[in-house]
């Protein structure tokens, strides 16, 4: 029987609200309890604090110089004849410096490589919230690119490229092109179905104020519009209540107001929110475990959004996209052919259209609810009589 496929547990959040703090000491608590558990971050320094420390956690650091390297190297190996063939030299391990968008990879190939059956759990210190959503939106965007760029049902006169090849003495250079892009395309399809599997779900680390409201609303958006959501917001560094110091007590009565705020938002959206104290100095981990309880977080992943069929006493299908947090001033919606590019809160996404609404026209679109909704009506000139 195959081994059941890990739970992936991602943070992020404020940056300085102690996200990897806090993804440390889950992913140390899940493995006392038990779970074997792997803990990738890109923070050296809590990676050696909890390497060894705790029975069954595994600690990555990831390294982007390595990866990449790795990366490079590979590509440069398997297009050899290619590059000789193009009088290219050939670049040493040395000579090599990472790029930028080196970070976000290098991560993505660490979240795929951990579902290889040897942990139940991969604990993911994400970076902070805008970053972070652009890396989960990655594969899928790079998928995208790629079939567009290198269309598989176009590849032109395929018969002939082995015959071309043999005469030539070389791979052909489209052929070579084309084996390149389905061999990538399978390796972000593994990486996006890491991010799209159910079991996959993101924690909010914030700090109750102002900045925190708005880090949170920025996340409910960008996730949402990648049929994701937080599973769980965590409220960290809450200051002691019902002190007698009118400083410190000022300060807590004006983060329990935005405490207040942030569990209304919670609530509203079915979202578990966990309160973690103020050590008043930096958790010394593994001793202090300021975690949340990992089983607690369940995401589903897939297509954000839903079809209704109104034709029969309306007239029209109605699209609707949950947006929580979005406003009118950052939204907007283009139709571009079969598909439907949607900005919200700064952030993109191009989604296919269904089959029967490729055969209609958006008549109207409205944001309301916290859901983006847009009204198709039937193409005459395309819509079966």
């Amino acid at each position: 029987m195959p081994a059941a496929r890990a739970r992936t547990l991602l943070f992020t959040g404020s940056g300085g609200a102690g996200r990897t703090a806090v993804a440390a000491a889950t992913a140390a608590a899940a493995a006392r309890a038990g779970t074997r558990t792997l803990l990738l971050t890109f923070d050296r320094d809590a990676a050696a604090a909890l390497a060894g420390a705790v029975p069954g956690l595994g600690v990555a650091s990831v390294d982007p110089g390595a990866a990449f390297e790795d990366a490079l190297l590979d590509l440069q190996s398997r297009g050899g004849t290619l590059l000789t063939l193009l009088g290219a030299a050939p670049l040493d391990p040395e000579e090599l410096t990472p790029l930028p968008g080196a970070e976000a990879l290098a991560l993505l190939r660490a979240m795929r490589a951990a579902h290889d059956g040897t942990w139940e759990l991969a604990v993911v210190d994400l970076p902070p919230v805008r970053e972070a959503v652009a890396l989960l939106a990655l594969p899928g965007q790079l998928r995208r690119y790629l079939a567009r760029l290198l269309p598989a049902d176009r590849q032109a006169a395929r018969a002939l490229r082995p015959v071309l090849a043999q005469l030539a003495g070389v791979p052909m250079p489209t052929e070579w092109a084309y084996e390149a892009a389905a061999r990538a395309d399978r390796e972000l399809a593994a990486v996006q179905a890491v991010v799209e599997d159910p079991g996959t779900s993101v924690a909010v680390v914030v700090e109750p104020g102002t900045h925190g409201a708005g880090v949170l609303r920025t996340a409910r958006t960008g996730l949402a519009l990648h049929g994701l959501g937080p599973a769980a917001v965590v409220a960290n560094r809450l200051l002691p209540t019902g002190t007698a110091d009118p400083f410190l007590g000022g300060l807590s009565g004006i983060q329990q107001d935005h405490l207040k705020a942030l569990a209304e938002v919670c609530a509203a959206d079915g979202t578990a929110l966990y309160e973690l104290p103020h050590l008043g100095r930096e958790p010394r981990l593994p001793e202090e475990a300021l975690a949340v309880p990992h089983e607690a977080a369940a995401a589903a992943g897939g297509d954000p959004w839903t079809v209704e069929d109104r034709l029969g006493d309306q007239g029209y299908f109605l699209w609707s996209l949950p947006l929580p947090g979005a406003t009118k001033d950052g939204l907007d919606l283009v139709r571009r052919g079969d598909e439907l590019v949607v900005d919200a809160g700064g952030f993109r996404r191009i989604l296919p259209l269904p089959s029967a609404l490729r055969r209609c026209a958006v008549d109207g679109a409205a944001l309301r609810e916290g859901a983006l909704r847009v009204r198709f009506t039937p193409d005459p000139g395309l819509w079966p009589r």
